[in-house]
């Protein structure tokens, strides 16, 4: 159970942490390659393209990544016991 809450939190925090890079990348692609910003278009390439990109592959990492942590966490108790 603790694994799959541990999982579930790593996905949260991965979503949020993943959404902030992922539109930090999407400022800094805006800002190399000039993307004309006629009615928005560069603010709608950064939230609608960049944000939700950033959101799944956020959310995926840090799922596999925390429930990775508790797996191995709940192996190296049960070798002590």
């Amino acid at each position: 159970m603790k694994t799959i809450v541990l999982a579930a939190l790593g996905t949260v925090v991965g979503l949020v942490l993943g959404v902030a890079l992922g539109i930090l990348a999407g400022i800094a692609w805006v800002s190399i390659f000039q993307t004309t910003d006629f009615e928005g278009y560069s603010a709608m390439l950064v939230f609608f393209t960049f944000a939700p990109i950033g959101a799944v592959l956020g959310g995926l990492i840090g799922a596999i990544w925390a429930a990775y942590t508790a797996a191995r966490a709940r192996i190296r108790m049960e070798s002590d016991a």
